[in-house]
């Protein structure tokens, strides 16, 4: 057994009828030169024969008795896999759209807390012999830099032999007084490192404090714990809404080398011109710039396939700025400033933080909070960049060619963007609810049209490239 760490139990703790915290991983196979037959079967054996290396797949959750703790991770369990591996079906003609639509059903149904907290879909009927493994995995098994890992160990990577199965030894469930026993253990390790948590903390504050007094420049940004109220910014409702887009991960490479900023700099401008364009749209005006909330891992090993290492960053977007070129520079600017307050504060010291969460009282907070917060002070939308693997990938001998991740919506909030680097690719993923958008392509649009603006206007007269092994993308009636 182990115990959830800080932030995977608030992870757990924040899941209510409203606000789902599982994540979604959808693998695009393109079947057209397999041999032979491409199928659940074929996709069943494949997960049969890796399951000894997808540790949190064979974990199940136990509550402590009387909540004393957080709970525990019962590993190595014997795991359905009738249960955990559906079929589902993509509805003609099996395009982009269409498998959207089935992802965003798939995302509105939680996950049942008495089985290992994963499913995977095998989506058939789509078009041009393509098949989507739709991965339903609950947050509190993995953050984006374990799920990566995760996946990988699914695929065949390029040039990697396929490991050969290997037996494990199923877990006993243990007693009552076992769990009391150990919930009481861990909690005098927690009190015993609670006061240099406290230190590190208080000092944390005092050098992020004396940093922003340093600065000086008027520059506008969104104030902390401010966030300003939008359309995405409303109570969230239970159904899930999903779209995708695909760019060329070349171009957003040069773009950001001839701009002179990070790779993570252009995605989050890229995410300020979309958010500018649906703000004037659906709010009329965009005159404020608006919160990010950006998750940093803490942990990036490549062998890590389990639990959230993770921290958030606060990022300001100008939205507010008509200009491409200076929403690139503020957006920068807004990061860097951002990272630095992180690194200040100290990496470690929020998901310290989050070991202390009452656990008798947290689940029923969240509950509250999802019925009723109509809006999030502390964030407007989440945006995610996960690199994802540089080499093509197989499953049952056939190739991957895209792969999408978006993670969870939060109170008040009904915006999760997510960009996963694969191969040659960004696939783009948004997640919201039934209540936010008419088409929530719109979304993946106004991504893939900032983009396009911001390479222009960095003297790029190539426009914004296709990426031939990608699904095509949705076009809108008024685009």
């Amino acid at each position: 057994m182990k115990r959830l760490n800080g932030m995977d139990a608030m992870l757990l703790y924040s899941e209510t009828p409203t606000l789902h915290t599982h994540t979604l991983k959808v693998a695009i196979v393109d079947a057209a030169d397999y041999d032979g037959v491409f199928d659940f079967g074929v996709f069943r054996r494949t997960v049969e024969e890796r399951l000894h290396l997808l540790e949190p797949l064979r974990y199940r959750l136990i509550e402590i008795p009387g909540r004393l703790h957080h709970p525990m991770w019962m590993q190595n369990c014997e795991v359905d896999l009738d249960y955990h591996l559906r079929r589902a079906t993509v509805a003609a003609p099996g395009g982009r759209r269409e498998l959207d639509a089935l992802i965003g059903e798939i995302a509105t149904t939680p996950l049942d807390r008495r089985h290992p907290l994963w499913e995977f879909h095998f989506a058939e009927g789509m078009a041009g012999n393509r098949y989507a493994l739709i991965g339903k995995v609950h947050h509190t098994l993995a953050d984006g830099v374990a799920s990566a890992n995760l996946l990988a160990r699914l695929m065949d990577l390029a040039g990697q032999p396929s490991p050969a199965p290997r037996p494990y030894t199923v877990c006993e469930a243990p007693s009552r007084a076992e769990l009391v026993q150990v919930a009481f253990g861990d909690h005098l390790h927690q009190a015993g490192a609670l006061p240099a948590l406290i230190k590190d903390t208080a000092t944390g504050f005092a050098r992020l404090r004396r940093r922003q007094r340093e600065r000086h420049d008027q520059v506008q940004m969104a104030k902390a714990f401010s966030a300003p109220s939008t359309f995405v910014n409303h109570v969230v409702s239970p159904v899930r809404t999903f779209a995708t887009a695909t760019l060329e991960l070349a171009q957003i490479k040069e773009t950001a080398k001839r701009l002179d900023v990070t790779f993570n700099d252009i995605v989050l401008a890229v995410a300020a011109g979309g958010l500018r364009d649906l703000l004037l749209r659906y709010d009329g005006s965009a005159d404020q710039p608006i919160v990010a909330a950006v998750p940093v891992a803490t942990d990036k090993s490549a062998d890590r396939v389990t639990g959230n290492e993770i921290g958030g960053l606060s990022v300001s977007l100008p939205v507010h700025v008509e200009d491409p070129l200076e929403r690139v520079r503020l957006t920068a600017l807004a990061s860097r400033r951002a990272k630095e307050d992180y690194e200040l504060l100290g990496p470690t010291v929020q998901g310290r933080l989050m070991q202390y969460l009452p656990t008798a009282l947290a689940p029923g907070i969240f509950r509250w909070q999802g019925r009723r917060a109509a809006r999030n002070r502390i964030m407007n939308v989440a945006v995610s960049n996960v690199a994802g693997p540089r080499e093509r990938g197989n499953i049952g001998g056939a190739p991957v060619s895209e792969i999408y991740s978006v993670g969870v919506l939060s109170a008040g909030s009904a915006f999760n963007m997510t960009v996963w680097s694969y191969v040659d690719q960004l696939d783009i993923a948004v997640l919201s609810d039934d209540h936010t958008f008419a088409d929530t392509h719109e979304a993946t649009t106004a991504m893939v049209r900032a983009f396009a603006d911001i390479r222009s206007a960095a003297g790029f007269p190539d426009g914004v490239g296709t990426v031939d092994t990608a699904m095509l993308p949705v076009v809108l009636a008024d685009s």
